[in-house]
């Protein structure tokens, strides 16, 4: 298209006026503009304080990850010992892959029910930047390892594995489409 010499502008070039649509909002920017509700119960997927989940919210909107995160990890030190026991009884036990050994779903299960029993909580662990291969041996030696802790040792490192957690399910939060776009009008 053409440019054409404005008479009142001289020596300036005026460019038709164009409507931006801009793009579509990120998964962050629907989570800011979600009601409360709604993002608490997706914070919930996060970590299952109820008392996490409503002051992450709280606090939006967030103007990036790191801000979300930063919020997140503020919310998770502040827990008390109740937060924690809900946060933790929302947890599920360790998944293995369906082709493992029969011997392996055995080990797991017996550490599981080692730990459970000494600590009165279930077993947590960070995996994200373990190869899925490695997963179960990560597991089983985290359990073996924490085993040995006093209750009020294990407790820290328990909410520190949920802290953790929760930061990378947060990434994934709002990486993948949890808080879809709207619904867009066709013309």
């Amino acid at each position: 298209m053409p440019s054409h010499r404005l008479h009142h502008l001289a020596g300036q070039v005026a460019v038709p006026e164009q409507t931006h649509t801009g793009p579509d909002p990120t998964a962050l920017e629907r989570f800011n503009a979600a009601p409360a509700r709604t993002a608490e119960r997706a914070l919930l997927t996060c970590c299952r304080s109820l008392r996490w989940a409503h002051r992450v919210a709280a606090h939006r909107p967030y103007p990036d990850l790191g801000a979300l995160l930063a919020a997140s990890d503020e919310a998770a030190y502040d827990l008390t010992p109740a937060d924690l026991a809900e946060a933790l009884a929302g947890e599920s036990l360790t998944a293995l892959p369906e082709d493992a050994y029969s011997a392996a779903h055995t080990a797991l299960s017996a550490a599981h029910a080692a730990y459970e029993s000494r600590f009165g909580h279930v077993f947590v662990i960070c995996l994200d930047d373990i190869p899925p291969a490695e997963a179960l041996d990560q597991v089983l030696a985290g359990i073996r390892s924490r085993l040995t802790n006093d209750p009020e040792e294990e407790l820290l490192l328990t909410a520190d594995e949920l802290r953790r957690l929760a930061r990378g399910r947060l990434r994934r939060l709002v990486r993948e489409p949890l808080f879809p776009p709207a619904p867009q009008c066709a013309s």
